[in-house]
This record gives structure tokens, sequence and C-alpha cells, in this order.
């Protein structure tokens, strides 16, 4: 980092943290953790990229923080890279910082920065999108017509949000009548529109709340999500703020979190300490939940709920059978937070690429190897990031640990190795709750938490908040897209 940001950051931090009777040394020595943290976090990977004198030409799909990365990563341990990026977006948009946004403590600016500071030297750009994959012969199409070559192929076009699969909801509605969606952007564009609009909505919420009785819903949809913490983070921000604003608005305000799922996260001591902390915040919760349509004018969410019943007795197998049923209930609402259903790009979605069997093929995910990242039907072809078809990794500190797995591997390849890198899953989701406060949950495939540092991870804690508002920005922008963490 720069001297100059370096300093600008520390004033920013000084001026946030005084309130909490910090000075500027206590802001250095903080700034100081920060480095040790993203040191031990880099310190974790299993994965050292090797450098490499091999030769082919690399095509990466994708100019967000998984493209870039790999891109990065490649130059720098190449000794004669060949490698295009093919990618429209000329801004590029931190979207770690989109719940900041609609907690009203970032503007939609601080997450942007142009994208042409991070395409690596002699890295060749095409700012262009695909229209088509053709793995048979190793070439993709762009929608100029252009068709491009490639040795190898990495996919890293992110994904894309289904709100029109809500009957009743669109985009041009998130912002209004009490609709909101943190996660409504346009990456094409590097704008934030959703989480700007949150912001508003969140707070006109709260002045209601000082003069009636409201409800707050917040959804969470039945498929794969990135980040898959914020739905709750903007729940947690939004129950804290109303507590800010009057001991009368918290007090008129009933919060209810609808997961499609039966649990409140996939990892059981996460699971255990966000009910607790739930139940601390008097904030319900109501699973088997998934939203199905949204009428705007009547303020009415309509979800399909879905459980299961006894059934007749089976004589064969000695017990009754289950019977899945499922109720559509409707709920008023005052503000509705909406995490949409997501999915692979269509281009990918209908390209040979994608899961044709299982689960992820609904999705229309990059068929992976969850280990290696290296395709199961086209070996020359890789993926990461949001696209990719595996069990977890929808964050960008998953990226930050795919990222030296698919570098490292295209290199192998190159050579005529063995694939010896493996990503094991790792995760990272800041889970913010409240104003001050994020509970650290590190994990990966085997569902238990995997903690870089020897602190209990289901703690909430203000030295995460700083890491996460402060630090984690910094460190993505001038580490991980410069392919040095």
């Amino acid at each position: 980092m720069e001297k100059k940001e370096f300093n600008k950051l520390l004033d920013q931090m000084e001026s946030d943290l005084s309130k909490q009777g910090l000075s500027r040394r206590d802001v250095l020595k903080l700034g100081t953790l920060g480095s040790a943290l993203l040191m031990a976090n880099s310190a974790s990977a299993a994965t050292t990229v090797e450098a490499s004198s091999a030769k082919g030409k690399i095509v990466i799909i994708g100019g967000g923080s998984a493209g870039i990365t790999v891109a990065a990563q490649l130059a720098n341990s190449l000794s004669s890279p060949d490698i295009t990026i093919v990618a429209p977006n000329d801004i590029h948009l931190y979207q770690p910082g989109q719940t900041l946004v609609a907690g009203g403590l970032l503007k939609e600016a601080d997450l942007q920065d142009n994208n042409a500071n991070y395409i690596p030297s002699g890295v060749k750009w095409i700012k262009a999108k695909v229209s088509e994959f053709d793995p048979d012969n190793n070439n993709v199409v762009t929608d100029s017509g252009e068709k491009i070559d490639y040795d190898f192929l990495v996919v890293a076009t992110g994904l894309e949000y289904n709100y029109e699969a809500i009957d009743g909801l669109s985009k041009d509605i998130i912002g209004t009548n009490g609709i909101a969606s943190i996660y409504l952007n346009d990456l094409d564009k590097g704008t934030c529109i959703g989480a700007t609009k949150a912001w508003e909505q969140l707070q006109d919420f709260a002045k209601l709340a000082e003069k009636q009785k409201v409800n707050g819903l917040f959804s969470h949809p039945n498929t794969p999500i990135k980040c898959g913490g914020a739905p709750k983070k903007i729940m947690y921000l939004t129950e804290d703020y109303l507590r800010k604003q009057s001991e009368t608005a918290r007090a008129n305000a009933t919060l209810t979190f609808l997961p499609n799922g039966g649990k409140m996260f996939g990892v059981a001591d996460y699971h255990d300490a966000i009910v607790k902390q739930f139940e601390a915040r008097d904030m319900k919760w109501n699973y088997k939940h998934n939203l199905v349509k949204v009428d705007s004018e009547k303020k009415e969410a309509t979800f399909a709920h879905t459980y299961k019943v006894k059934g007749d007795w089976d004589p064969d197998l000695e017990e009754y059978n289950e019977i899945t049923k499922v109720d559509e209930i409707a709920m008023p609402f005052d503000f509705l937070h909406v995490t949409p259903p997501m999915k692979a790009p269509e281009v990918v979605k209908n390209s040979p690429l994608s899961w044709k069997k299982g689960s992820a093929a609904k999705g229309g995910w990059v068929e992976l190897n969850k280990h290696t990242l290296q395709h199961t039907r086209f070996p020359n072809v890789f993926g990461l990031g949001d696209v990719a078809g595996i069990p977890m990794g929808k964050t960008g500190g998953s990226v930050r640990k795919q990222s030296p797995v698919v570098t490292q591997n295209i290199i192998s390849a190159m050579e005529g190795k063995e694939l010896t890198a493996k990503y094991e899953g790792y995760t990272v989701c800041p889970l913010i709750t409240g104003f001050g406060t994020v509970m650290l949950a590190e994990f990966d495939y085997s569902k238990e938490p995997k903690p870089t540092l020897p602190l209990d991870p289901t703690v909430e804690r203000w030295l995460w908040w700083v890491f996460k508002v402060y630090m984690l920005k910094p460190m993505y922008f001038h580490g991980m897209l410069r392919g040095r963490a």
C-alpha cells in the first residue's frame, strides 16, 4: 500500500475509533495486528505456488476477485506468461463492503476502483462478455463475435441473481415500499444500488417503528448463495440500528428470519452460537420457509413452508411413512430484505461446462473436482469463485484459498505433472452481529470450525469488527488482487 493511502486509512480509523477511547498509537497497533492476521491466514494456506518457465496460452473469463487474483498469481509465477482476461467491467466493486453500505457506514464510491489498476502488467484485457464456450475445440466466443483460442481456460464469471424467480418481484421494485436487497448490483458497471437503497429503507423502517408496531422479514432462498451469512448480517444491523434509535423503535419491531433450510448455519458450533445471539436479541426465526411471492402494494410476502407429517404404517418397513407437505403462508411486512435465488450465468449453464446431473445441475454451476478445481470432463479447464460447482466456497475469503490451487494446478498441467494442490473447502464469513461486533466463522469441507488464530470462533468480538471494517478492504485490493495473499 502506498504511504499516502496508508495514512488516509489511519486517519479514517483514528476518527472512527476515537469514540472507543483509542489513540493513534492504538490504531497503529491494530494495523500491525491486521498485517499479522493476514500473514497468519496466508501461512495457513496448503498451497505454495512455484515459479515456472512452462508455456501455454491461458484465458481467464471474469474480471472480478477470482479472475484477477488468478491472473496476478500466474503472472507472478510464470517466466513468460501468455494470459488473457475477458471481462467487460471498467470498475472493480468490492462486494464484501455492500453490507456496510446498507448499514450506513460506507458509500458506494468507497467500494469502487478502476479495474485497470489491478489487471497485471503484460496481461491482455479484452473488454467483452463471453457468449459461447466451446471446450471441445478449446475456444470461447465473445459477444462481439471474436473467437479466442486457449490451451488452458479459467472460468471465473461469478453468478447471477434471479429476482424474477419470485412471483411479483423484479429488480425495479427493490428499494421501494419497504423492499430491500443488499445483493442487488451491476458488476459490469461496478454499482451496488441495492445496498444504497437498503440503507434508505432501513432508516424509513426505523422512523415508522418510532410510531407504531412494525414487521421486518429476512429471507434466505432454496439455492446456493454468495456469502451465506449476509442475510443474517443485515438482520443483525437492522436490530442494532433500531435499538440505537430508541427503546420504542426496537420494542415496536418484530424481526423474523425465514430461511429455506433447517439450520441457522451448516456448521453446528456456529449454528448454536447464532441461535443464542438471536434469543438474546429477541429476534425470531422460522425454518423451512422459502420466499415465493411478493405483493409490493399490499406489503405482503408469501413463503412456501415445507414440513413432514406422519403417514400410514408400513408393515414391511415396520415404520410410518413420512409425507412431505407444502403450505403457502402470507406475511405482512414493513421491511422485507430479499436474498434472491442465485444461479450460474446462462452462458455457463447452457454450455458443456456445467453440471449435467445432481443438485448442482439445477443452478448450472461449473462441474469441477472439489479439491483440484479442475473440470472433471475437460482437463484443461479450471474454475473458481461463485460459479464453481463445489460444496462450499462462495466468499472472497474462499477465493484467496482457491486461487493458489488453480494457479499451481495449471502450472503442473502445463508441465505435464500430477495435480497435487488441493482446496479443502476453506470458507470464511465475518458475520456482523451488530455495529461493533463480528463473529469470524471459518470452516471447510469437514464442517468443523477452523479458526486461523487460537480464539474461540463462536464469540462476537470488537477485534473482528476492526478487521472486517478497516483491514480487509486494503488487504483485498493491495494483497489479494496483486497475487500476494
